[in-house]
């Protein structure tokens, strides 16, 4: 999941080069939060994140693209899935990206907890000070809430925090680390783990080794968000899937060589979900006697991790709006303020995440909740995920001669092995999000899955109930969200047409006729 901004504007004339696109990418999707969790694997982490590039990064960036480029209207995935399977499946979509974002904050908002717990300059304290309940709840309420009332300022107050907060926070310091992490192994370091080739091809008769794995995918969630910039590139035909591809390549490759320092410098048995890359960054500090650089990290890594949640309180809640205006969501959530930000859909979002937050202190244990509330986060931005690739094969089907500017090379047979890819891959991970890790106590197995899945049909129900009870009266006289083609045609979602204009331009030509 990102933790970078993708909502700074790009519409200045000047066109994107695709090194400034692919870099645009890498921030978007690349966070460093992760690695611990993937570090537990050793030498076979390789090969989850090239099977998960595979079989989910490099379909999301194309299929979405195409996406992008074929129905550029207002709505996002809410219109592309809408387009495909009509608005109840569009307002689940729409929906499951809403609370999927609301529910990973406190997953974000506990790293940063923990980042600030190690800018003291004693490491022990730091340790006990990070897994303190009331400490990381405490963090987590004050810096959300007083996101939220940035947010409330609009876009422009938060714009450039969060575009350097993402550098500073995030690229800067993967850098740091793979440079010391390989260093220590070159330098004389003892590696904590095995380093030989048979490990890198994971032992698949351990069916754990597949479940913590399913959360790799999310690790490249994100970039979709950037193929709004698709018509800004210059010669997107060629240099959009260049720019993918190098993004592509430059995110693996942080990944691959950041867990693989964190594996390197700290013992299997001591890799903790929360706090490991904060131990990582101060044993390879302490090898290199650079000790003084461990709290200035870790407050590079809280401005990182701070910045990014302050984007990702107005973004989705203002996708959210769109939908609401369209007639989706009741009068009430559609209330905005002065600087046009949804501040009713904002305020529910922060009392969500004030209660998630506080089962962090009723749970077991802070790393048993942080496991959970990420689980959940996989399986509803799967969900979305799903019918955004469904939608895409769909839609080469539903809507064939509809002008794309970007297409999936190959015709529909590379539309069913790219998109096809990226829809197996992303149902595999879903049905193995469910099943515990044996990596990490997680209380009762038992009691987790039935959290899961109690957590996971409500949030699913939620959308589609609000659908069903919809009224006339919801939608704004003055909404800009265009109507679906196949609304303006007056057909169905089901229904193929061979139309081969832009839904903007079926609502000129209607207009210029009555």
């Amino acid at each position: 999941m990102t933790d970078a901004t993708t909502h700074s504007s790009s519409r200045q004339a000047k066109k994107l080069g695709f090194l400034t696109l692919a870099v645009m990418n890498i921030v978007a999707v690349v966070s460093l939060r992760g690695l611990p969790a993937e570090a537990v694997y050793g030498l076979s982490s390789i090969f989850y994140y090239l099977f998960a590039a595979v079989f989910f990064l490099i379909p999301v960036s194309l299929v979405a693209a195409e996406l992008a480029t074929g129905w550029p209207e207002k709505g996002g995935v809410f219109r592309w899935v809408g387009e495909a399977f009509g608005p109840r499946w569009a307002f689940l979509a729409m929906f499951m990206l809403w609370i999927e974002v609301t529910v990973w904050f406190p997953t974000a908002l506990t790293f940063a907890a923990v980042s600030l717990a190690f800018i003291g300059p004693d490491q022990r304290w730091d340790e006990a000070l990070s897994t303190n309940k009331f400490f990381v709840l405490s963090v987590v309420l004050c810096v959300y809430w007083l996101a939220t009332f940035i947010a409330f300022k609009g876009v422009s107050t938060f714009a450039k925090v969060s575009r350097w907060g993402g550098i500073i926070g995030t690229i800067i310091p993967a850098i740091i680390l793979i440079l010391l992490g390989f260093a220590y192994l070159t330098w004389g370091g003892a590696p904590q783990i095995t380093l030989s080739w048979d490990k890198v091809i994971p032992d698949f008769t351990h069916f754990d080794n597949i479940v913590l794995a399913a959360s790799i995918f999310l690790f490249y969630a994100g970039m979709e968000m950037n193929a709004i910039h698709v018509k800004e590139v210059d010669n997107p035909k060629r240099n959009y899937p260049i720019a993918i591809m190098l993004a592509a390549l430059g995110t693996v490759v942080i990944f691959v060589f950041g867990t693989l320092a964190i594996a390197f410098v700290i013992p299997h048995s001591d890799i903790n979900l929360t706090q490991s890359l904060l131990v990582a960054f101060d044993d390879m500090f302490r090898w290199a006697h650079v000790e003084w650089l461990g709290p200035v990290l870790a407050s590079a890594l809280a401005i990182g991790v701070l910045a990014g949640v302050v984007t990702w309180v107005g973004g989705p809640s203002s996708g959210l709006l769109v939908v609401a205006k369209a007639g989706y969501l009741p009068r009430w959530w559609q209330h905005t303020n002065k600087n046009d930000m949804a501040t009713h859909i904002l305020l529910l979002q922060a009392i969500i995440v004030s209660f998630l937050a506080v089962l962090f202190v009723v749970l077991p244990s802070v790393q048993a909740a942080y496991q959970i509330m990420s689980q959940l986060t996989v399986i509803l931005y799967l969900i979305m995920y799903i019918l955004m690739f469904s939608a895409a094969i769909y839609l080469r089907f539903s809507q064939p001669a509809r002008p794309r500017p970007y297409r999936i090379p190959g015709g529909d047979i590379g539309m069913w092995i790219i998109g096809g890819a990226g829809l197996i891959g992303s149902l595999l991970a879903f049905v193995f999000s469910f099943i515990p890790p044996s990596q990490i106590s997680v209380g009762s197995p038992e009691a987790y899955v039935s959290i899961l899945v109690v957590l996971t049909l409500f949030f699913c129900a939620l959308p589609l109930l609000i659908y069903q009870l919809r009224k006339p009266h919801w939608k704004d006289e003055n909404t800009d969200f265009a109507p679906f083609t196949w609304q303006v045609e007056g057909g169905h979602p089901g229904i193929p047409t061979n139309s081969s204009a832009h839904t903007s331009d079926v609502v000129t030509r209607q207009s210029s006729h009555h």
